[in-house]
């Protein structure tokens, strides 16, 4: 009987640009998870006594800042290497080889398959053979797989693979293949790396997606970590998937339908909270609200966001282990505001404009001042990208479209009625 851990997209010391633009931020803890969370498959490999490791592309999220990074990681493999556990890795498309530009000296524990073409590793001890290529740059468009050897029949045969098979929603295309070509090879199973959600493609042979060991913005929710594998005589016996993520990222909708006073919203918050609190086994939590129903305090949510969310944020910061990353604001009125106002009013008139009206940058700054509300709606994980952040138009989130309408009706209203 042998046992193996399958992982992949490790992103080890991920920068994640972007955080710094949410006063408050956990930074440090944040950028710190992938480490820990990669302490925590060791830990895995060690207690578990697994005979070897697969790393199935993306060890690194690109190429190292500076050695500290692969410091960290062969002090690790050493550890592995005096617990006897093999170590065998492949280069995704954020680690492939000619991004990389720093070297370390790995320990004799492990291998580094090769980019130039497929690779086959023989563990003897085990009687397993491993069959995987790295990428040799980022964009690997052609079929690695069909690259690979045919199953050699003196062992048990798993292919290594950093690919998006025939596609996968949020994920570039990369090593493209079928599930057919995969199969055709004969292997017992296969380990994937390249999508950061678990899934189990097949069964017969298993070939499995292990998912990311750590969530690293609020796109990548619930829970994380790698594929405890037990084979015997030959036979997958065995698929386990065991937990190791230290920050957890989730996204909760939650109905304000029955609040009718601001109290009541504040409790329901809370309340939210406490429950998703309790289910996080102690780890730390980033969480983005969504607020819907039909409330009757939408107007009010609706005329000062920004202090609505600092003050949920304060909310969470009284639970404890528990950070909220933003607050995106979906109510609806429970009455019509053609019902409240009339049709022929002319302020009914400059509402229909509002909602008629279209958003880009410089008409979003004339129409609503308060533009670092606006700012903080917008997601954390956009911020690495080059462009400034005014070229970003709001038309291309219907959401955050609907939050300034709804912010500058709320305005004009109050402004209404103060007069």
């Amino acid at each position: 009987m042998i046992k193996f851990i399958h992982t992949a997209d490790i992103h080890l010391d991920s920068p994640l640009r972007g955080l710094e633009a949410h006063q408050g931020t956990p930074v440090e803890e944040i950028r710190g998870a992938t480490r820990r969370a990669f302490e925590n498959l060791i830990d895995l490999a060690v207690d578990e006594k697994v005979d070897f490791l697969l790393i199935a592309g993306d060890l690194y999220d690109g190429d190292w800042q500076d050695y500290n990074t692969g410091l960290f990681f062969v002090s690790r493999m050493g550890r592995l290497h005096q617990a006897g556990i093999k170590v065998i890795l492949i280069s995704g498309n954020h680690d492939a080889v000619s991004r990389i530009t720093r070297t370390m000296p790995l320990p004799d524990n492990v291998v580094h398959l090769s980019s130039r073409q497929p690779q086959s590793v023989v563990l003897e001890d085990c009687g397993v053979i491993i069959h995987g290529q790295s990428y040799a740059t980022k964009a690997v468009r052609e079929n690695l797989a069909s690259g690979y050897p045919q199953r050699d029949p003196d062992y048990f045969n798993i292919g290594l693979l950093h690919t998006s098979l025939n596609g996968r929603e949020g994920h570039e295309n990369y090593a493209p293949c079928k599930v057919d070509d995969l199969r055709s090879k004969g292997y017992g199973y296969w380990a994937l790396g390249h999508v950061h959600k678990r899934e189990t493609v097949a069964t017969d042979p298993l070939i499995i997606f292990s998912g990311n060991i750590q969530g690293r913005h609020i796109k990548e929710t619930g829970a994380k970590g790698a594929t405890l594998v037990t084979v015997d005589d030959g036979l997958v016996v065995e698929v386990e998937e065991r937990e190791l993520d230290v920050l957890r990222w989730e996204v909760c909708a939650v109905d304000l339908a029955q609040c009718e006073t601001t109290d009541s919203v504040y409790n329901c918050i809370r309340k939210t909270l406490e429950n998703i609190l309790r289910n996080a086994e102690g780890r730390t939590l980033v969480i983005r609200l969504i607020l819907t129903g039909e409330c009757p305090v939408h107007a009010e949510l609706f005329e000062r966001t920004e202090q609505w969310t600092e003050e949920f944020r304060g909310i969470a910061a009284s639970l404890g282990n528990l950070w909220l990353e933003k607050v995106q604001f979906r109510t609806r009125r429970k009455v019509g505001l053609e019902e409240i106002l009339g049709a022929d009013t002319s302020i009914a008139g400059l509402i229909d404009s509002i909602r008629k009206a279209e958003f880009d940058a410089n008409n979003v700054l004339e129409m609503v001042p308060e533009i670092a509300v606006l700012k903080s709606k917008l997601p954390a994980e956009i911020y690495g990208n080059d462009e400034p952040f005014l070229e970003i138009l709001p038309a291309s989130d219907p959401s955050l479209k609907t939050e300034v309408q709804e912010m500058l009706i709320s305005m004009l209203l109050k402004h209404g009625a103060e007069r």
